[in-house]
Protein backbone atom coordinates (compact mmCIF):
# COMPACT_ATOMS: atom_id res chain seq x y z
CA UNK A 1 0.00 0.00 0.00
CA UNK A 2 2.88 2.40 0.65
CA UNK A 3 4.56 1.82 -2.55
CA UNK A 4 0.95 2.40 -4.34
CA UNK A 5 0.83 5.27 -2.44
CA UNK A 6 4.15 6.58 -3.30
CA UNK A 7 3.75 6.54 -6.84
CA UNK A 8 0.29 7.87 -6.91
CA UNK A 9 1.68 10.90 -5.14
CA UNK A 10 4.53 10.97 -7.46
CA UNK A 11 2.42 10.65 -11.22
CA UNK A 12 0.20 13.00 -9.35
CA UNK A 13 3.16 15.59 -9.14
CA UNK A 14 4.31 15.24 -12.26
CA UNK A 15 1.13 16.69 -13.98
CA UNK A 16 1.31 19.92 -12.20
CA UNK A 17 5.31 20.51 -12.62
CA UNK A 18 4.75 22.83 -15.52
CA UNK A 19 2.87 25.40 -13.42
CA UNK A 20 5.54 27.53 -12.12
CA UNK A 21 7.59 27.22 -15.12
CA UNK A 22 4.57 28.72 -18.00
CA UNK A 23 5.86 32.18 -17.33
CA UNK A 24 9.77 30.86 -18.61
CA UNK A 25 7.92 29.06 -21.82
CA UNK A 26 6.19 32.66 -22.58
CA UNK A 27 8.93 34.57 -22.80
CA UNK A 28 11.75 31.82 -23.88
CA UNK A 29 9.04 30.57 -26.65
CA UNK A 30 7.88 34.01 -27.26
CA UNK A 31 4.24 32.37 -25.96
CA UNK A 32 0.74 34.24 -25.25
CA UNK A 33 -1.43 33.84 -22.29
CA UNK A 34 -4.02 32.41 -24.28
CA UNK A 35 -1.25 29.92 -25.83
CA UNK A 36 -0.08 29.05 -22.14
CA UNK A 37 -3.44 28.33 -21.23
CA UNK A 38 -4.37 25.84 -24.84
CA UNK A 39 -0.81 24.08 -22.86
CA UNK A 40 -2.43 23.47 -19.58
CA UNK A 41 -5.69 22.53 -21.12
CA UNK A 42 -4.68 19.61 -23.22
CA UNK A 43 -4.09 17.90 -19.73
CA UNK A 44 -7.69 17.68 -19.23
CA UNK A 45 -7.79 16.16 -22.94
CA UNK A 46 -5.49 13.61 -22.31
CA UNK A 47 -7.61 12.35 -18.80
CA UNK A 48 -10.69 12.58 -20.88
CA UNK A 49 -9.10 9.94 -23.32
CA UNK A 50 -7.93 7.76 -20.99
CA UNK A 51 -11.36 7.96 -19.41
CA UNK A 52 -13.40 6.75 -22.19
CA UNK A 53 -10.67 4.14 -23.76
CA UNK A 54 -9.12 2.70 -20.59
CA UNK A 55 -11.67 2.61 -18.15
CA UNK A 56 -11.48 -1.38 -17.59
CA UNK A 57 -7.89 -2.32 -18.36
CA UNK A 58 -6.42 -2.69 -15.10
CA UNK A 59 -9.31 -5.44 -14.77
CA UNK A 60 -8.35 -7.04 -17.75
CA UNK A 61 -4.58 -6.87 -17.53
CA UNK A 62 -4.13 -6.62 -13.69
CA UNK A 63 -3.27 -3.51 -11.80
CA UNK A 64 0.80 -3.80 -11.85
CA UNK A 65 1.04 -3.57 -15.55
CA UNK A 66 -1.43 -0.65 -15.93
CA UNK A 67 0.03 0.77 -13.02
CA UNK A 68 4.08 0.62 -14.77
CA UNK A 69 2.41 2.03 -18.16
CA UNK A 70 1.00 5.00 -16.49
CA UNK A 71 4.29 5.43 -14.82
CA UNK A 72 6.42 5.07 -18.45
CA UNK A 73 3.90 7.53 -19.74
CA UNK A 74 4.35 10.14 -17.24
CA UNK A 75 8.48 9.34 -18.02
CA UNK A 76 7.41 9.99 -21.09
CA UNK A 77 5.97 13.23 -20.40
CA UNK A 78 9.19 14.69 -18.47
CA UNK A 79 11.03 13.66 -21.73
CA UNK A 80 9.59 15.62 -23.77
CA UNK A 81 9.65 18.20 -21.49
CA UNK A 82 13.00 18.17 -21.56
CA UNK A 83 13.60 17.53 -25.03
CA UNK A 84 11.05 20.97 -25.81
CA UNK A 85 12.22 23.45 -28.05
CA UNK A 86 8.68 25.17 -28.57
CA UNK A 87 5.20 24.79 -28.49
CA UNK A 88 4.45 21.75 -30.59
CA UNK A 89 6.36 19.59 -27.40
CA UNK A 90 5.07 20.87 -24.93
CA UNK A 91 1.82 20.26 -25.73
CA UNK A 92 2.90 16.42 -26.37
CA UNK A 93 4.09 16.07 -22.91
CA UNK A 94 0.84 17.92 -21.32
CA UNK A 95 -1.24 15.05 -23.68
CA UNK A 96 1.02 12.55 -22.17
CA UNK A 97 0.98 13.69 -18.78
CA UNK A 98 -3.36 13.94 -18.87
CA UNK A 99 -3.05 10.43 -20.30
CA UNK A 100 -0.75 8.66 -17.00
CA UNK A 101 -2.82 10.59 -14.55
CA UNK A 102 -5.90 9.35 -16.17
CA UNK A 103 -4.82 5.65 -16.40
CA UNK A 104 -3.15 6.19 -12.87
CA UNK A 105 -5.24 7.65 -10.85
CA UNK A 106 -8.38 5.33 -10.52
CA UNK A 107 -6.14 2.04 -11.27
CA UNK A 108 -3.62 3.24 -8.28
CA UNK A 109 -7.06 3.82 -5.91
CA UNK A 110 -8.49 0.56 -6.44
CA UNK A 111 -5.09 -0.93 -5.98
CA UNK A 112 -5.43 0.46 -2.44
CA UNK A 113 -8.44 -0.56 -1.77
CA UNK A 114 -8.10 -4.20 -3.29
CA UNK A 115 -5.18 -4.17 -0.83
CA UNK A 116 -6.88 -2.98 2.39
CA UNK A 117 -9.08 -5.35 4.78
CA UNK A 118 -12.86 -4.27 4.16
CA UNK A 119 -12.87 -2.96 7.27
CA UNK A 120 -9.80 -0.79 6.33
CA UNK A 121 -11.25 0.03 2.63
CA UNK A 122 -12.42 4.02 4.09
CA UNK A 123 -8.86 4.65 5.44
CA UNK A 124 -7.21 3.22 1.98
CA UNK A 125 -9.13 5.50 -0.03
CA UNK A 126 -8.67 8.49 1.67
CA UNK A 127 -5.00 7.60 1.83
CA UNK A 128 -5.84 7.79 -2.09
CA UNK A 129 -7.27 11.22 -2.24
CA UNK A 130 -4.33 12.46 0.55
CA UNK A 131 -1.45 10.53 -2.12
CA UNK A 132 -3.53 12.43 -4.88
CA UNK A 133 -4.10 16.01 -4.01
CA UNK A 134 -0.70 15.79 -1.92
CA UNK A 135 1.09 14.69 -5.27
CA UNK A 136 -0.80 18.09 -6.98
CA UNK A 137 -0.10 20.42 -4.48
CA UNK A 138 3.52 19.02 -4.34
CA UNK A 139 4.21 19.69 -8.36
CA UNK A 140 3.86 23.29 -8.23
CA UNK A 141 6.80 23.77 -4.74
CA UNK A 142 9.22 21.08 -5.95
CA UNK A 143 9.18 22.62 -9.42
CA UNK A 144 9.19 26.79 -7.91
CA UNK A 145 12.12 25.30 -5.47
CA UNK A 146 13.97 23.51 -7.77
CA UNK A 147 13.98 26.18 -10.57
CA UNK A 148 14.41 29.12 -8.51
CA UNK A 149 17.32 28.16 -6.74
CA UNK A 150 19.16 24.61 -8.69
CA UNK A 151 19.65 26.26 -11.92
CA UNK A 152 18.24 25.12 -15.53
CA UNK A 153 15.37 25.95 -14.41
CA UNK A 154 13.14 24.06 -17.52
CA UNK A 155 15.32 20.94 -17.16
CA UNK A 156 16.56 20.21 -13.41
CA UNK A 157 12.84 19.46 -11.97
CA UNK A 158 12.19 17.07 -15.01
CA UNK A 159 15.32 15.30 -14.03
CA UNK A 160 14.44 15.49 -10.67
CA UNK A 161 10.66 14.00 -12.03
CA UNK A 162 12.43 11.06 -13.62
CA UNK A 163 14.48 10.18 -10.31
CA UNK A 164 11.72 10.06 -8.46
CA UNK A 165 9.67 7.71 -10.76
CA UNK A 166 12.31 4.99 -10.62
CA UNK A 167 11.77 3.88 -7.26
CA UNK A 168 8.06 4.61 -7.74
CA UNK A 169 8.50 2.06 -10.43
CA UNK A 170 10.34 -0.43 -8.30
CA UNK A 171 7.72 -0.36 -5.59
CA UNK A 172 4.91 -1.18 -8.04
CA UNK A 173 6.97 -3.86 -10.03
CA UNK A 174 7.89 -5.63 -6.82
CA UNK A 175 4.09 -5.87 -4.99
CA UNK A 176 2.02 -8.61 -4.80
CA UNK A 177 -0.80 -8.27 -8.09
CA UNK A 178 -4.12 -7.86 -6.48
CA UNK A 179 -6.25 -8.85 -9.59
CA UNK A 180 -5.88 -11.85 -11.88
CA UNK A 181 -5.44 -10.70 -15.55
CA UNK A 182 -9.34 -12.64 -17.28
CA UNK A 183 -9.43 -11.37 -20.13
CA UNK A 184 -8.26 -9.55 -23.74
CA UNK A 185 -7.86 -5.78 -23.61
CA UNK A 186 -10.27 -4.12 -25.46
CA UNK A 187 -9.91 -0.83 -26.03
CA UNK A 188 -13.44 0.83 -26.77
CA UNK A 189 -14.80 3.75 -25.92
CA UNK A 190 -17.58 3.60 -22.87
CA UNK A 191 -20.76 5.53 -23.53
CA UNK A 192 -21.65 8.03 -20.69
CA UNK A 193 -25.05 8.62 -19.46
CA UNK A 194 -27.11 10.26 -17.09
CA UNK A 195 -30.24 7.80 -15.42
CA UNK A 196 -32.81 10.33 -16.21
CA UNK A 197 -34.19 10.05 -12.22
CA UNK A 198 -31.47 11.75 -11.20
CA UNK A 199 -30.87 14.25 -13.85
CA UNK A 200 -31.87 17.26 -11.40
CA UNK A 201 -29.60 16.19 -8.85
CA UNK A 202 -26.62 15.65 -11.21
CA UNK A 203 -26.89 19.28 -12.78
CA UNK A 204 -26.59 20.25 -9.06
CA UNK A 205 -23.86 18.48 -8.06
CA UNK A 206 -21.92 19.20 -11.18
CA UNK A 207 -22.33 22.58 -11.61
CA UNK A 208 -20.85 22.97 -8.19
CA UNK A 209 -17.76 20.74 -8.69
CA UNK A 210 -17.11 22.69 -12.21
CA UNK A 211 -17.73 25.65 -10.58
CA UNK A 212 -14.35 24.13 -7.76
CA UNK A 213 -12.33 22.70 -10.57
CA UNK A 214 -12.13 25.72 -12.35
CA UNK A 215 -11.01 27.10 -9.12
CA UNK A 216 -7.87 25.01 -9.65
CA UNK A 217 -7.62 25.24 -13.32
CA UNK A 218 -7.49 29.30 -12.42
CA UNK A 219 -4.72 28.95 -9.73
CA UNK A 220 -2.75 26.02 -11.56
CA UNK A 221 -2.87 27.75 -15.01
CA UNK A 222 -2.69 31.71 -14.69
CA UNK A 223 -2.00 32.32 -11.33
CA UNK A 224 1.87 32.70 -12.20
CA UNK A 225 1.34 35.16 -14.43
CA UNK A 226 -1.29 37.16 -12.55
CA UNK A 227 1.35 37.22 -9.59
CA UNK A 228 4.03 38.24 -11.86
CA UNK A 229 2.36 41.01 -14.08
CA UNK A 230 -0.44 42.07 -11.39
CA UNK A 231 1.24 41.85 -8.42
CA UNK A 232 5.38 41.73 -9.33
CA UNK A 233 5.94 38.50 -7.79
CA UNK A 234 8.81 36.26 -10.26
CA UNK A 235 9.86 34.06 -7.37
CA UNK A 236 9.00 31.03 -8.65
CA UNK A 237 9.70 29.04 -5.43
CA UNK A 238 6.98 31.39 -3.87
CA UNK A 239 4.28 31.12 -7.00
CA UNK A 240 4.60 27.35 -6.52
CA UNK A 241 4.05 27.79 -2.67
CA UNK A 242 0.93 29.58 -3.48
CA UNK A 243 -0.36 27.30 -5.61
CA UNK A 244 0.43 24.53 -2.66
CA UNK A 245 -1.82 26.52 -0.63
CA UNK A 246 -4.66 26.64 -2.84
CA UNK A 247 -4.57 22.28 -3.33
CA UNK A 248 -3.65 21.67 -0.04
CA UNK A 249 -6.68 23.58 1.68
CA UNK A 250 -9.06 21.73 -0.99
CA UNK A 251 -7.40 18.34 0.39
CA UNK A 252 -8.75 20.02 3.93
CA UNK A 253 -12.30 20.51 2.63
CA UNK A 254 -12.28 16.84 1.48
CA UNK A 255 -11.25 15.58 4.96
CA UNK A 256 -13.91 17.95 6.72
CA UNK A 257 -16.57 16.14 4.92
CA UNK A 258 -16.93 13.86 8.36
CA UNK A 259 -17.50 16.89 10.46
CA UNK A 260 -20.07 18.37 8.56
CA UNK A 261 -23.82 17.59 8.41
CA UNK A 262 -24.49 15.90 4.65
CA UNK A 263 -27.08 18.70 4.14
CA UNK A 264 -24.82 21.47 4.97
CA UNK A 265 -21.73 20.13 3.00
CA UNK A 266 -22.83 21.06 -0.15
CA UNK A 267 -24.16 24.69 0.56
CA UNK A 268 -21.15 25.31 2.54
CA UNK A 269 -18.61 24.54 0.17
CA UNK A 270 -20.67 26.38 -2.23
CA UNK A 271 -21.01 29.48 -0.12
CA UNK A 272 -16.79 29.09 1.16
CA UNK A 273 -16.17 29.39 -2.90
CA UNK A 274 -18.23 32.43 -3.19
CA UNK A 275 -16.47 34.05 -0.39
CA UNK A 276 -13.07 33.05 -1.61
CA UNK A 277 -13.86 34.65 -5.27
CA UNK A 278 -14.76 37.29 -3.26
CA UNK A 279 -11.80 38.01 -1.83
CA UNK A 280 -9.62 37.24 -4.75
CA UNK A 281 -11.95 39.70 -6.63
CA UNK A 282 -10.56 42.18 -4.07
CA UNK A 283 -6.94 41.26 -4.41
CA UNK A 284 -6.69 41.52 -8.11
CA UNK A 285 -8.70 45.03 -7.68
CA UNK A 286 -6.19 46.39 -4.97
CA UNK A 287 -3.14 44.20 -5.89
CA UNK A 288 -3.01 42.58 -2.58
CA UNK A 289 -0.92 39.44 -2.64
CA UNK A 290 -2.39 38.58 0.87
CA UNK A 291 -6.02 38.89 0.00
CA UNK A 292 -4.99 36.50 -3.27
CA UNK A 293 -3.69 34.22 -1.08
CA UNK A 294 -6.51 34.63 1.16
CA UNK A 295 -9.11 34.55 -1.57
CA UNK A 296 -7.33 30.91 -3.21
CA UNK A 297 -6.88 29.04 0.31
CA UNK A 298 -10.89 29.99 1.49
CA UNK A 299 -11.73 28.94 -2.12
CA UNK A 300 -9.98 25.80 -2.05
CA UNK A 301 -10.89 24.55 0.92
CA UNK A 302 -14.88 25.38 -0.54
CA UNK A 303 -13.54 23.27 -3.64
CA UNK A 304 -12.58 20.65 -1.56
CA UNK A 305 -16.14 19.97 0.47
CA UNK A 306 -18.40 20.94 -1.83
CA UNK A 307 -16.62 18.23 -4.47
CA UNK A 308 -16.60 15.66 -2.22
CA UNK A 309 -20.47 16.59 -1.01
CA UNK A 310 -21.46 16.34 -4.18
CA UNK A 311 -19.77 13.09 -5.74
CA UNK A 312 -21.25 11.53 -2.59
CA UNK A 313 -24.66 13.39 -3.60
CA UNK A 314 -24.19 12.09 -6.96
CA UNK A 315 -23.60 8.48 -6.18
CA UNK A 316 -25.73 8.17 -3.67
CA UNK A 317 -28.74 8.86 -5.69
CA UNK A 318 -27.14 6.81 -8.87
CA UNK A 319 -29.13 3.61 -9.30
CA UNK A 320 -26.49 0.47 -8.73
CA UNK A 321 -26.66 -0.58 -12.29
CA UNK A 322 -25.24 2.69 -13.60
CA UNK A 323 -23.46 3.58 -10.34
CA UNK A 324 -19.36 3.56 -12.10
CA UNK A 325 -21.15 5.00 -15.35
CA UNK A 326 -22.25 8.15 -13.54
CA UNK A 327 -19.25 8.71 -11.68
CA UNK A 328 -17.65 8.99 -14.89
CA UNK A 329 -19.67 11.01 -16.43
CA UNK A 330 -19.21 13.19 -13.43
CA UNK A 331 -15.64 13.45 -13.31
CA UNK A 332 -15.33 13.82 -17.10
CA UNK A 333 -17.74 16.91 -16.17
CA UNK A 334 -14.98 17.71 -13.91
CA UNK A 335 -11.71 17.73 -16.29
CA UNK A 336 -13.83 19.81 -18.95
CA UNK A 337 -14.46 22.55 -16.07
CA UNK A 338 -10.93 22.23 -15.10
CA UNK A 339 -9.87 23.41 -18.49
CA UNK A 340 -12.18 25.15 -21.41
CA UNK A 341 -12.80 27.94 -18.55
CA UNK A 342 -9.56 28.57 -18.20
CA UNK A 343 -8.95 28.80 -22.41
CA UNK A 344 -11.95 31.20 -21.70
CA UNK A 345 -9.85 33.28 -19.07
CA UNK A 346 -7.02 33.53 -21.77
CA UNK A 347 -9.44 34.62 -24.62
CA UNK A 348 -10.55 36.89 -22.02
CA UNK A 349 -6.75 37.86 -20.84
CA UNK A 350 -6.06 38.67 -24.40
CA UNK A 351 -9.18 41.06 -25.25
CA UNK A 352 -9.18 43.38 -21.51
CA UNK A 353 -6.22 42.29 -20.00
CA UNK A 354 -5.30 39.96 -17.05
CA UNK A 355 -6.36 41.56 -14.18
CA UNK A 356 -10.20 41.96 -15.40
CA UNK A 357 -10.25 38.86 -16.89
CA UNK A 358 -9.41 37.83 -13.52
CA UNK A 359 -12.15 39.67 -11.68
CA UNK A 360 -14.68 38.26 -14.51
CA UNK A 361 -13.64 34.44 -14.15
CA UNK A 362 -13.64 34.86 -10.27
CA UNK A 363 -17.12 36.61 -10.62
CA UNK A 364 -18.57 33.69 -13.18
CA UNK A 365 -17.42 31.24 -10.24
CA UNK A 366 -19.30 32.62 -7.77
CA UNK A 367 -22.52 32.51 -10.06
CA UNK A 368 -22.29 29.06 -10.30
CA UNK A 369 -21.39 28.45 -6.93
CA UNK A 370 -24.80 30.96 -6.07
CA UNK A 371 -26.92 29.11 -8.64
CA UNK A 372 -26.44 25.99 -6.80
CA UNK A 373 -27.07 27.34 -3.74
CA UNK A 374 -30.15 28.34 -4.72
CA UNK A 375 -31.52 24.97 -6.36
CA UNK A 376 -30.29 23.40 -3.26
CA UNK A 377 -32.99 25.58 -1.19
CA UNK A 378 -35.65 24.98 -3.86
CA UNK A 379 -34.67 21.27 -4.16
CA UNK A 380 -33.40 19.37 -1.01
CA UNK A 381 -32.05 15.95 -2.01
CA UNK A 382 -34.26 13.12 -2.10
CA UNK A 383 -32.50 9.46 -2.12
CA UNK A 384 -33.52 7.03 -4.43
CA UNK A 385 -35.34 4.15 -3.51
CA UNK A 386 -32.36 1.91 -2.56
CA UNK A 387 -29.56 4.42 -2.43
CA UNK A 388 -27.14 4.35 0.09
CA UNK A 389 -28.02 6.76 3.09
CA UNK A 390 -27.25 8.35 6.52
CA UNK A 391 -23.48 8.99 7.09
CA UNK A 392 -21.49 5.63 7.92
CA UNK A 393 -22.96 4.05 4.63
CA UNK A 394 -22.63 7.42 1.97
CA UNK A 395 -18.83 7.48 3.34
CA UNK A 396 -18.49 4.07 1.99
CA UNK A 397 -19.94 4.12 -1.12
CA UNK A 398 -17.71 7.37 -1.29
CA UNK A 399 -14.37 5.60 -0.60
CA UNK A 400 -15.45 2.57 -3.14
CA UNK A 401 -16.86 5.01 -6.14
CA UNK A 402 -13.24 6.41 -6.90
CA UNK A 403 -12.43 1.95 -8.05
CA UNK A 404 -15.54 2.72 -10.30
CA UNK A 405 -14.48 6.51 -11.69
CA UNK A 406 -11.97 4.93 -13.98
CA UNK A 407 -12.89 1.42 -14.25
CA UNK A 408 -16.53 1.75 -15.17
CA UNK A 409 -16.88 -1.76 -14.32
CA UNK A 410 -17.79 -4.32 -11.05
CA UNK A 411 -15.92 -7.36 -12.58
CA UNK A 412 -13.15 -7.10 -10.31
CA UNK A 413 -13.21 -8.94 -6.95
CA UNK A 414 -12.59 -5.48 -5.42
CA UNK A 415 -15.33 -4.27 -6.62
CA UNK A 416 -18.16 -6.42 -6.05
CA UNK A 417 -20.79 -5.25 -4.18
Amino acid sequence: MAATAFALSVAMLGTTLPTPLYDLYRVRFGLSELTITVIFATYAVGVIASLFLFGRLSDQLGRRPVMLAGLALSALSAVTFLLAAGLPLLIVGRVLSGLSAGIFTGTATATLVDLAPPEGRGRATFLAALANMGGLGFGPLLAGVLSQWAGSPLRVTFWVDLALLVPAAIGIWAMPEPVLARSRPRLRPHALRIPAQMRAIFIRAALAGMAGFAVLGLFAAVAPAFLAAGLGVTNRAAIGLVVFAVFASSTAGQAALGRVREAAALPAGCLALIVGMGVLMLGLAVSSLALLILGGVIAGFGQGLSFRAALTMVNANAPAEARGEVASSFFVTMYVAISLPVIGEGVLAEAIGLRLAGITFAAIVAALAAAVLVLTGRQPVQHQPGAPAGSPKLRLVLNQVHEHVVHNSSRSPSSSR
